[in-house]
Protein backbone atom coordinates (compact mmCIF):
# COMPACT_ATOMS: atom_id res chain seq x y z
CA UNK A 1 0.00 0.00 0.00
CA UNK A 2 2.74 2.33 0.71
CA UNK A 3 4.22 1.64 -2.30
CA UNK A 4 1.17 2.71 -4.32
CA UNK A 5 0.58 5.72 -2.33
CA UNK A 6 4.27 6.99 -3.29
CA UNK A 7 3.16 6.18 -6.42
CA UNK A 8 -0.07 8.39 -6.61
CA UNK A 9 2.19 11.40 -4.87
CA UNK A 10 4.61 11.16 -7.70
CA UNK A 11 1.99 11.12 -10.69
CA UNK A 12 0.64 13.93 -8.77
CA UNK A 13 3.85 15.48 -8.75
CA UNK A 14 4.20 14.75 -12.39
CA UNK A 15 1.13 16.23 -13.68
CA UNK A 16 1.49 19.23 -11.57
CA UNK A 17 5.35 20.11 -13.18
CA UNK A 18 3.55 19.40 -16.79
CA UNK A 19 0.43 22.22 -16.07
CA UNK A 20 3.23 24.60 -14.86
CA UNK A 21 4.23 24.49 -18.06
CA UNK A 22 1.42 25.16 -19.64
CA UNK A 23 0.59 28.36 -21.37
CA UNK A 24 -2.65 28.62 -20.11
CA UNK A 25 -4.45 29.21 -16.77
CA UNK A 26 -7.09 27.02 -16.13
CA UNK A 27 -8.46 28.54 -12.56
CA UNK A 28 -8.64 31.92 -11.22
CA UNK A 29 -4.94 32.62 -10.20
CA UNK A 30 -3.48 30.20 -12.93
CA UNK A 31 -1.17 27.47 -12.66
CA UNK A 32 0.89 29.01 -10.61
CA UNK A 33 -1.84 29.00 -7.82
CA UNK A 34 -2.70 25.74 -8.47
CA UNK A 35 0.68 24.54 -8.19
CA UNK A 36 1.56 26.67 -4.66
CA UNK A 37 -1.93 25.04 -3.36
CA UNK A 38 -0.67 21.36 -4.02
CA UNK A 39 -4.00 20.59 -6.32
CA UNK A 40 -4.76 18.89 -9.05
CA UNK A 41 -6.35 21.89 -11.81
CA UNK A 42 -9.72 22.61 -11.59
CA UNK A 43 -11.49 22.22 -15.07
CA UNK A 44 -15.11 23.34 -15.27
CA UNK A 45 -17.40 20.72 -13.19
CA UNK A 46 -18.90 18.18 -15.43
CA UNK A 47 -15.77 18.78 -18.73
CA UNK A 48 -15.54 16.04 -20.69
CA UNK A 49 -12.90 14.73 -22.98
CA UNK A 50 -13.25 12.37 -25.64
CA UNK A 51 -10.65 10.59 -27.36
CA UNK A 52 -10.95 8.26 -30.58
CA UNK A 53 -8.25 5.73 -31.30
CA UNK A 54 -7.35 2.81 -33.64
CA UNK A 55 -7.59 -0.77 -31.96
CA UNK A 56 -4.14 -1.48 -32.04
CA UNK A 57 -2.93 -4.71 -33.06
CA UNK A 58 -0.91 -5.35 -29.36
CA UNK A 59 -4.06 -5.53 -26.99
CA UNK A 60 -1.34 -4.45 -24.12
CA UNK A 61 -1.28 -1.19 -25.52
CA UNK A 62 -5.46 -0.29 -26.00
CA UNK A 63 -5.36 -1.22 -22.08
CA UNK A 64 -2.21 0.66 -20.54
CA UNK A 65 -4.08 3.50 -22.96
CA UNK A 66 -6.94 3.94 -21.32
CA UNK A 67 -5.52 2.92 -17.75
CA UNK A 68 -3.67 6.50 -18.52
CA UNK A 69 -6.55 8.23 -19.48
CA UNK A 70 -8.18 7.37 -16.59
CA UNK A 71 -5.42 8.24 -14.39
CA UNK A 72 -5.50 11.72 -16.70
CA UNK A 73 -8.87 11.93 -15.69
CA UNK A 74 -8.85 11.50 -12.00
CA UNK A 75 -5.55 14.04 -11.82
CA UNK A 76 -7.49 16.59 -13.38
CA UNK A 77 -10.95 16.26 -12.75
CA UNK A 78 -12.13 15.65 -16.03
CA UNK A 79 -14.36 12.75 -17.37
CA UNK A 80 -12.53 11.04 -20.17
CA UNK A 81 -13.64 8.37 -22.44
CA UNK A 82 -11.70 6.51 -25.56
CA UNK A 83 -13.13 5.26 -28.67
CA UNK A 84 -11.34 2.47 -30.28
CA UNK A 85 -11.78 1.29 -33.66
CA UNK A 86 -10.64 -0.23 -36.71
CA UNK A 87 -7.91 1.37 -39.01
CA UNK A 88 -9.55 1.16 -41.97
CA UNK A 89 -12.86 3.07 -40.14
CA UNK A 90 -10.92 5.96 -38.94
CA UNK A 91 -10.60 7.95 -42.18
CA UNK A 92 -14.51 8.02 -42.51
CA UNK A 93 -14.69 8.92 -39.06
CA UNK A 94 -12.23 11.72 -39.36
CA UNK A 95 -14.27 13.58 -42.25
CA UNK A 96 -17.98 13.02 -40.45
CA UNK A 97 -16.23 14.88 -37.44
CA UNK A 98 -15.06 17.94 -39.56
CA UNK A 99 -17.98 18.17 -41.57
CA UNK A 100 -20.98 17.93 -38.55
CA UNK A 101 -18.11 19.74 -35.98
CA UNK A 102 -19.14 17.28 -33.49
CA UNK A 103 -17.78 14.76 -31.94
CA UNK A 104 -14.35 13.09 -30.37
CA UNK A 105 -11.81 16.12 -28.90
CA UNK A 106 -8.75 14.28 -29.99
CA UNK A 107 -8.46 11.84 -33.08
CA UNK A 108 -5.23 9.61 -33.86
CA UNK A 109 -3.83 10.44 -37.15
CA UNK A 110 -2.16 7.77 -38.71
CA UNK A 111 0.83 8.92 -41.54
CA UNK A 112 0.11 12.61 -43.61
CA UNK A 113 -3.32 12.80 -42.35
CA UNK A 114 -2.72 15.92 -40.82
CA UNK A 115 -2.24 17.73 -44.11
CA UNK A 116 -5.68 16.38 -45.68
CA UNK A 117 -7.57 17.20 -42.69
CA UNK A 118 -5.52 20.71 -41.68
CA UNK A 119 -8.30 23.30 -41.90
CA UNK A 120 -10.35 20.86 -38.86
CA UNK A 121 -7.56 20.72 -36.47
CA UNK A 122 -6.35 23.37 -34.10
CA UNK A 123 -3.02 24.07 -33.45
CA UNK A 124 -0.97 22.87 -31.69
CA UNK A 125 2.32 23.97 -31.67
CA UNK A 126 3.17 24.99 -27.86
CA UNK A 127 2.87 21.35 -27.06
CA UNK A 128 4.91 19.74 -29.89
CA UNK A 129 7.56 22.42 -29.33
CA UNK A 130 7.79 21.70 -25.79
CA UNK A 131 8.25 17.89 -26.19
CA UNK A 132 11.16 18.33 -29.09
CA UNK A 133 12.98 21.19 -26.49
CA UNK A 134 13.03 18.26 -24.12
CA UNK A 135 13.47 15.04 -25.57
CA UNK A 136 15.47 16.27 -29.08
CA UNK A 137 14.35 16.97 -32.22
CA UNK A 138 11.84 14.60 -34.14
CA UNK A 139 12.55 12.28 -36.82
CA UNK A 140 12.28 14.01 -40.07
CA UNK A 141 8.86 11.83 -41.01
CA UNK A 142 7.20 12.30 -37.72
CA UNK A 143 7.42 16.40 -38.68
CA UNK A 144 6.81 16.40 -42.15
CA UNK A 145 3.53 14.69 -41.76
CA UNK A 146 2.52 17.07 -38.44
CA UNK A 147 3.69 20.31 -39.88
CA UNK A 148 1.25 22.20 -42.45
CA UNK A 149 2.38 25.53 -43.44
CA UNK A 150 4.63 25.75 -40.59
CA UNK A 151 2.33 25.14 -37.95
CA UNK A 152 1.40 22.00 -35.99
CA UNK A 153 -1.60 20.33 -36.41
CA UNK A 154 -0.75 16.87 -34.55
CA UNK A 155 1.73 16.26 -32.13
CA UNK A 156 3.77 13.12 -33.03
CA UNK A 157 2.80 9.90 -31.25
CA UNK A 158 4.60 7.21 -32.50
CA UNK A 159 5.91 5.18 -35.45
CA UNK A 160 4.89 2.00 -35.81
CA UNK A 161 7.62 0.42 -39.04
CA UNK A 162 7.02 -2.70 -40.49
CA UNK A 163 9.97 -4.98 -40.79
CA UNK A 164 10.06 -8.09 -42.49
CA UNK A 165 8.78 -10.97 -40.25
CA UNK A 166 10.12 -14.34 -41.73
CA UNK A 167 10.75 -18.00 -40.64
CA UNK A 168 14.47 -18.31 -39.80
CA UNK A 169 14.51 -21.99 -40.01
CA UNK A 170 12.26 -22.13 -43.55
CA UNK A 171 14.68 -19.90 -45.01
CA UNK A 172 18.23 -21.45 -43.65
CA UNK A 173 16.62 -24.79 -45.48
CA UNK A 174 16.50 -22.54 -48.72
CA UNK A 175 19.98 -21.47 -48.31
CA UNK A 176 19.75 -18.19 -46.41
CA UNK A 177 21.61 -17.94 -43.46
CA UNK A 178 20.48 -14.05 -42.73
CA UNK A 179 17.55 -12.24 -44.00
CA UNK A 180 18.66 -10.84 -47.42
CA UNK A 181 19.56 -7.54 -48.05
CA UNK A 182 18.47 -6.82 -51.46
CA UNK A 183 15.71 -7.36 -53.45
CA UNK A 184 17.29 -9.60 -55.94
CA UNK A 185 18.67 -11.89 -53.05
CA UNK A 186 15.20 -11.79 -51.25
CA UNK A 187 13.84 -13.08 -54.84
CA UNK A 188 16.33 -16.00 -55.25
CA UNK A 189 15.01 -16.99 -51.55
CA UNK A 190 11.65 -16.40 -51.97
CA UNK A 191 11.65 -18.78 -55.52
CA UNK A 192 13.07 -21.41 -53.32
CA UNK A 193 10.58 -21.41 -50.84
CA UNK A 194 7.71 -21.13 -52.91
CA UNK A 195 8.64 -24.48 -54.23
CA UNK A 196 8.77 -25.63 -51.33
CA UNK A 197 5.52 -24.56 -50.55
CA UNK A 198 6.34 -21.95 -47.93
CA UNK A 199 5.40 -18.89 -50.30
CA UNK A 200 6.26 -15.32 -48.93
CA UNK A 201 2.86 -13.39 -48.40
CA UNK A 202 1.93 -9.79 -49.17
CA UNK A 203 -1.31 -7.84 -49.09
CA UNK A 204 -2.36 -6.17 -52.31
CA UNK A 205 -5.95 -5.25 -51.32
CA UNK A 206 -7.41 -1.86 -50.15
CA UNK A 207 -5.88 -1.35 -46.40
CA UNK A 208 -3.87 1.02 -45.25
CA UNK A 209 -0.54 -0.63 -43.66
CA UNK A 210 0.85 -3.47 -45.55
CA UNK A 211 -0.10 -2.88 -49.02
CA UNK A 212 1.12 0.78 -49.17
CA UNK A 213 4.40 -0.64 -47.14
CA UNK A 214 4.88 -2.61 -50.20
CA UNK A 215 4.06 -0.10 -53.31
CA UNK A 216 6.27 3.29 -51.58
CA UNK A 217 9.12 1.20 -50.26
CA UNK A 218 9.59 -0.37 -53.46
CA UNK A 219 9.18 2.13 -55.70
CA UNK A 220 11.73 4.35 -53.74
CA UNK A 221 13.90 1.07 -53.83
CA UNK A 222 13.76 1.24 -57.51
CA UNK A 223 14.79 4.73 -57.33
CA UNK A 224 10.92 5.88 -58.91
CA UNK A 225 8.85 8.63 -57.28
CA UNK A 226 5.39 9.82 -57.29
CA UNK A 227 6.44 13.02 -57.29
CA UNK A 228 9.65 15.19 -57.64
CA UNK A 229 10.66 17.53 -54.97
CA UNK A 230 8.85 20.20 -56.11
CA UNK A 231 5.69 17.74 -56.08
CA UNK A 232 5.62 17.28 -59.75
CA UNK A 233 4.13 13.57 -61.03
CA UNK A 234 6.90 11.80 -62.11
CA UNK A 235 5.77 8.55 -61.35
CA UNK A 236 5.66 7.34 -65.11
CA UNK A 237 9.36 6.39 -65.37
CA UNK A 238 12.07 4.03 -66.50
CA UNK A 239 12.56 3.52 -62.12
CA UNK A 240 9.07 2.50 -61.56
CA UNK A 241 8.42 0.18 -64.67
CA UNK A 242 11.14 -1.43 -63.45
CA UNK A 243 9.37 -1.82 -59.78
CA UNK A 244 6.19 -3.03 -61.27
CA UNK A 245 8.23 -5.80 -63.53
CA UNK A 246 9.83 -6.61 -60.45
CA UNK A 247 6.94 -6.85 -58.29
CA UNK A 248 4.91 -8.74 -61.09
CA UNK A 249 8.06 -11.63 -61.75
CA UNK A 250 7.89 -11.45 -57.49
CA UNK A 251 4.47 -12.04 -57.18
CA UNK A 252 4.44 -15.15 -59.85
CA UNK A 253 7.59 -16.80 -57.95
CA UNK A 254 7.28 -15.93 -54.90
CA UNK A 255 3.87 -14.73 -52.91
CA UNK A 256 1.14 -16.48 -52.21
CA UNK A 257 -0.98 -15.58 -54.90
CA UNK A 258 -4.51 -15.01 -52.48
CA UNK A 259 -2.40 -11.92 -51.59
CA UNK A 260 -4.51 -9.43 -53.74
CA UNK A 261 -7.42 -9.97 -51.64
CA UNK A 262 -5.46 -9.26 -48.22
CA UNK A 263 -6.01 -6.61 -45.79
CA UNK A 264 -3.43 -6.04 -42.67
CA UNK A 265 -4.42 -8.80 -40.61
CA UNK A 266 -4.82 -11.79 -43.26
CA UNK A 267 -0.93 -11.78 -43.42
CA UNK A 268 -0.50 -12.39 -40.05
CA UNK A 269 -3.02 -15.10 -39.67
CA UNK A 270 -1.10 -16.53 -42.63
CA UNK A 271 1.75 -16.72 -41.36
CA UNK A 272 1.07 -17.50 -37.66
CA UNK A 273 -0.80 -20.71 -39.90
CA UNK A 274 2.29 -21.64 -40.78
CA UNK A 275 0.96 -21.39 -45.12
CA UNK A 276 3.65 -18.09 -45.65
CA UNK A 277 7.11 -18.04 -44.92
CA UNK A 278 7.50 -14.36 -44.36
CA UNK A 279 5.70 -10.89 -44.74
CA UNK A 280 5.95 -7.53 -44.29
CA UNK A 281 4.55 -6.87 -40.52
CA UNK A 282 4.79 -4.69 -37.51
CA UNK A 283 5.85 -6.73 -34.60
CA UNK A 284 2.28 -7.82 -34.04
CA UNK A 285 2.79 -11.08 -35.27
CA UNK A 286 6.05 -11.73 -33.31
CA UNK A 287 3.96 -10.70 -29.96
CA UNK A 288 1.13 -13.12 -31.15
CA UNK A 289 3.44 -15.98 -31.66
CA UNK A 290 5.00 -15.44 -28.32
CA UNK A 291 1.77 -15.30 -26.24
CA UNK A 292 -0.06 -18.30 -28.54
CA UNK A 293 2.30 -20.07 -30.72
CA UNK A 294 5.61 -20.45 -28.97
CA UNK A 295 7.45 -22.92 -30.83
CA UNK A 296 6.48 -20.04 -33.89
CA UNK A 297 8.13 -17.49 -31.99
CA UNK A 298 11.55 -19.25 -31.40
CA UNK A 299 12.03 -19.38 -35.02
CA UNK A 300 10.68 -15.87 -35.83
CA UNK A 301 13.20 -13.17 -36.51
CA UNK A 302 12.73 -9.77 -38.50
CA UNK A 303 15.06 -8.30 -41.28
CA UNK A 304 15.19 -4.80 -42.94
CA UNK A 305 13.24 -3.84 -45.80
CA UNK A 306 15.69 -4.98 -48.49
CA UNK A 307 17.61 -2.65 -50.46
CA UNK A 308 17.36 -1.76 -53.89
CA UNK A 309 19.35 0.06 -56.73
CA UNK A 310 17.74 3.50 -55.39
CA UNK A 311 18.77 2.03 -51.86
CA UNK A 312 16.93 1.10 -48.64
CA UNK A 313 13.48 2.76 -47.61
CA UNK A 314 10.85 2.27 -45.19
CA UNK A 315 7.33 4.08 -45.76
CA UNK A 316 6.86 5.35 -42.52
CA UNK A 317 4.38 8.51 -42.37
CA UNK A 318 4.43 8.04 -37.95
CA UNK A 319 1.23 8.23 -35.90
CA UNK A 320 0.17 11.46 -34.46
CA UNK A 321 -2.90 12.83 -32.10
CA UNK A 322 -4.89 16.30 -33.27
CA UNK A 323 -7.09 18.55 -31.36
CA UNK A 324 -10.52 19.30 -33.26
CA UNK A 325 -10.69 22.96 -34.10
CA UNK A 326 -14.86 22.24 -33.26
CA UNK A 327 -14.07 20.81 -30.09
CA UNK A 328 -14.58 23.13 -26.69
CA UNK A 329 -12.05 21.44 -24.86
CA UNK A 330 -9.30 22.26 -26.49
CA UNK A 331 -7.30 23.23 -23.31
CA UNK A 332 -7.96 20.31 -21.62
CA UNK A 333 -7.03 17.88 -24.93
CA UNK A 334 -3.69 19.65 -25.04
CA UNK A 335 -3.24 19.33 -21.04
CA UNK A 336 -3.63 15.38 -21.52
CA UNK A 337 -1.20 15.30 -24.92
CA UNK A 338 1.27 16.89 -23.03
CA UNK A 339 0.79 14.84 -19.87
CA UNK A 340 0.79 11.55 -21.58
CA UNK A 341 4.01 12.83 -24.04
CA UNK A 342 5.49 13.00 -20.68
CA UNK A 343 8.19 10.51 -20.14
CA UNK A 344 6.59 8.79 -17.13
CA UNK A 345 3.45 8.20 -18.99
CA UNK A 346 4.98 7.55 -22.31
CA UNK A 347 7.37 5.63 -20.86
CA UNK A 348 4.81 2.78 -19.52
CA UNK A 349 2.70 2.68 -22.78
CA UNK A 350 5.96 2.16 -25.02
CA UNK A 351 6.52 -0.91 -22.66
CA UNK A 352 2.94 -1.88 -22.99
CA UNK A 353 3.73 -2.22 -26.81
CA UNK A 354 6.71 -4.09 -26.53
CA UNK A 355 8.29 -2.81 -29.44
CA UNK A 356 5.59 -2.48 -31.59
CA UNK A 357 5.97 1.07 -31.81
CA UNK A 358 9.27 3.46 -31.77
CA UNK A 359 9.14 6.96 -30.14
CA UNK A 360 9.12 10.42 -32.29
CA UNK A 361 12.52 11.45 -31.02
CA UNK A 362 15.80 9.39 -30.76
CA UNK A 363 15.35 9.48 -26.91
CA UNK A 364 13.65 7.07 -27.16
CA UNK A 365 16.22 4.72 -29.05
CA UNK A 366 17.78 4.21 -25.72
CA UNK A 367 14.74 2.69 -23.89
CA UNK A 368 15.36 -1.14 -22.45
CA UNK A 369 12.99 -3.13 -24.47
CA UNK A 370 15.19 -2.68 -27.43
CA UNK A 371 18.29 -4.67 -25.29
CA UNK A 372 16.01 -7.28 -24.14
CA UNK A 373 14.88 -8.87 -27.17
CA UNK A 374 17.15 -8.32 -29.94
CA UNK A 375 14.61 -9.75 -32.90
CA UNK A 376 13.19 -6.21 -32.42
CA UNK A 377 16.48 -3.89 -33.10
CA UNK A 378 15.35 -4.09 -37.06
CA UNK A 379 12.05 -1.74 -36.12
CA UNK A 380 14.24 0.80 -34.02
CA UNK A 381 16.39 1.35 -36.74
CA UNK A 382 13.82 1.79 -39.56
CA UNK A 383 12.86 5.20 -38.31
CA UNK A 384 16.69 6.37 -40.06
CA UNK A 385 14.97 5.04 -43.29
CA UNK A 386 12.15 6.06 -42.75
CA UNK A 387 10.14 8.66 -45.82
CA UNK A 388 6.60 10.01 -46.16
CA UNK A 389 3.91 9.56 -48.54
CA UNK A 390 4.71 12.20 -51.64
CA UNK A 391 8.93 12.04 -50.63
CA UNK A 392 11.14 13.45 -51.95
CA UNK A 393 7.73 15.89 -52.68
CA UNK A 394 6.17 17.78 -49.39
CA UNK A 395 3.90 15.68 -47.34
CA UNK A 396 0.91 17.45 -48.67
CA UNK A 397 -3.32 17.22 -48.72
CA UNK A 398 -2.05 16.32 -52.58
CA UNK A 399 0.08 13.02 -51.17
CA UNK A 400 -2.64 12.40 -48.85
CA UNK A 401 -5.63 11.84 -51.34
CA UNK A 402 -2.93 9.92 -53.65
CA UNK A 403 -2.40 7.51 -50.35
CA UNK A 404 -5.81 7.28 -49.28
CA UNK A 405 -7.22 6.25 -53.16
CA UNK A 406 -4.51 3.53 -53.09
CA UNK A 407 -2.90 4.85 -56.22
CA UNK A 408 0.32 2.88 -56.06
CA UNK A 409 -1.27 0.06 -54.58
CA UNK A 410 -3.66 -0.26 -57.67
CA UNK A 411 -0.53 0.55 -60.03
CA UNK A 412 0.83 -2.86 -58.55
CA UNK A 413 -2.33 -4.69 -58.18
CA UNK A 414 -3.15 -4.18 -61.74
CA UNK A 415 0.24 -5.16 -63.17
CA UNK A 416 -0.18 -8.23 -61.20
CA UNK A 417 -3.77 -9.15 -62.97
CA UNK A 418 -2.03 -8.26 -66.34
CA UNK A 419 -1.99 -4.69 -67.33
CA UNK A 420 1.47 -4.36 -68.62
CA UNK A 421 3.62 -2.48 -66.45
CA UNK A 422 3.93 0.50 -68.44
CA UNK A 423 0.66 0.77 -68.66
CA UNK A 424 -0.28 0.27 -65.28
CA UNK A 425 2.33 3.38 -64.73
CA UNK A 426 0.71 5.40 -67.45
CA UNK A 427 -2.53 4.76 -65.16
CA UNK A 428 -0.71 5.38 -61.80
CA UNK A 429 0.09 8.69 -63.66
CA UNK A 430 -3.01 9.59 -64.59
CA UNK A 431 -4.72 9.21 -61.25
CA UNK A 432 -1.89 11.18 -59.69
CA UNK A 433 -2.61 14.21 -62.20
CA UNK A 434 -5.86 14.19 -60.34
CA UNK A 435 -5.13 14.08 -56.86
CA UNK A 436 -2.06 16.56 -57.56
CA UNK A 437 -4.25 18.90 -59.60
Amino acid sequence: MAHQESSQVGNRRAFLRVMAGAATGVAAGGIPAIVAAQKAPSFPKGTRLNVLEWVSFVPASDVEFKRLAAEFGKLAGVEVTVDQINMNDLNPRIASAIETRSGPDIIMMISNWPHLYADGLADVDDVAEEIAKRDGAYYEHNRKVSVVDNRWKAVPLCSVPSTWTYRDDWFKEAGATKFPDTWDELRKVGIELKKKGRPLGQAFGHSLGDPNNWAYSVTWGFGGAETDDKGKVVINSKETIEAVKFTVAFWKDCLDEGGLAWDDSSNNRAYLAGTISGTINGASIYFVAKRQFPDIAKVTNHGHMPKGPGGRFYNIGGQGRSVMKYSKNQQVAKEFLRWFMDRPQYDKWMAANDGYVVGPTPYWEKHALWERDPKLVPFKEASKYGRWPGYPGPPSRKASEALVKYILVDMYAQAIKGMKPEDAAKWAESELKKAYA
